[in-house]
């Protein structure tokens, strides 16, 4: 199940009751950038797509303030204006937009069956995933305070507004150590919290993060809480937390960055794609193509290297382009 929160013209949106099964060609599970691509090019190939949203459409940049580096946006967009924009586009060309959630899948055919809020069923003849990841948080109140004023998950898409600022790392994999690494050619100070005495990140990441003179290693602290005015301003750590030498620091910082990890939306369809480890979609070769017949993957399910919206959108272009081929070749 993807889960989100609400946002947009819900009046607007329909809510499905209990009945009969309901048939469709293409049918659409997720938002987000690669939801609404999908959508707008499943539409103009006469697919009549339905989508279901979810309870966040729009999908991860509905939390994003300013998007800047995404094509056709000199000045720079909001991340929920943004997503309105690629909705309206794909409800412009007919797409059925809905509100609901997809709560069991059966992806045995074609068709294939979906379950809608444990309710209804839609019985698709392809069927394109587009339920995204979501960034592991520490569960602290305070990343939620300052989410969107200082608090990040994605440091590719934010790291831009910290220029010459000091901001912090959290994690020691491989993710954290790119996070790092990349921030450091922004910004004046990169603190990497690890909460051991070693990084999981490969050796390769660790020579790198250890010869760059901006980026300070605390080792053996973890994140107690933020502090700021309106935005962060700084982290209170606990150094050496539970041992006798415990003490609580506080560090400055403008930002703060989470790299602990993405779980992919993608539990309801294990049973019948291919996943990895961490629950990414397997997808076929260089195309959209899962190991079902009839059913795509696109946006942050699938992909564990880039997640950004260009991309995303890019790989829901190629989903509704793969769908209208296969069931141009199963029709013809």
């Amino acid at each position: 199940m993807f889960k989100s929160m609400n946002l947009g013209d819900s009046q607007s949106q329909k809510t499905e009751p209990a009945g009969e099964v309901e048939k469709v060609k293409c049918l659409i599970i997720g938002s987000g950038p690669a939801g609404y691509t999908a959508a707008i090019y499943a539409a103009r190939a006469n697919l009549s797509p339905v989508m279901y949203e979810g309870l966040q459409p729009g999908g991860q940049l509905t939390t994003t303030t300013e998007v800047e580096n995404f094509p056709g946006y000199p000045e720079g967009i909001t991340g929920p204006v943004m997503m309105e924009d690629l909705k309206a586009q794909a409800k412009r060309f007919g797409t059925d937009v809905r509100w609901g959630l997809a709560t069991k899948a059966e992806l045995d055919g074609p068709p294939h069956r979906i379950t809608i809020d444990n309710k209804k069923v839609i019985e698709a003849d392809t069927v394109i995933i587009a339920t995204g990841a979501e960034a592991k948080y520490l569960g602290l109140e305070d990343e939620k305070k300052y989410a969107g004023s200082g608090v990040s998950a994605c440091a590719t898409c934010d790291g831009f507004f910290y220029r010459g600022k000091d901001v912090a790392v959290v994690g020691g994999g491989d993710t954290a150590a790119e996070e790092a690494l990349y921030l450091s050619g922004l910004c004046n100070k990169v603190y990497l919290i690890v909460r051991r005495d070693e990084l999981r990140a490969s050796k390769v990441m660790q020579e790198r993060v250890f010869n760059t003179k901006n980026i300070e290693i605390l080792w053996k602290h973890q994140t107690k809480g933020l502090f700021g005015d309106g935005v962060v301003e700084g982290a209170t750590l606990w150094k050496n937390k539970g041992e006798a030498n415990e003490e609580e620091v506080k560090i400055k910082i403008d930002g703060f960055f989470l790299a602990i990890g993405h779980k992919p939306n993608s539990d309801i369809f294990k049973d019948y794609v291919k996943t990895d480890d961490v629950g990414y979609i397997h997808t076929i070769d260089n195309s959209s193509k899962t190991d079902a017949e009839g059913v795509f993957a696109c946006g942050d399910v699938m992909d564990s290297t880039y997640r950004q919206a260009v991309t995303a959108a890019g790989s829901g272009c190629k989903a509704a382009i793969d769908a209208e081929r296969y069931l141009s070749e199963k029709n013809s």
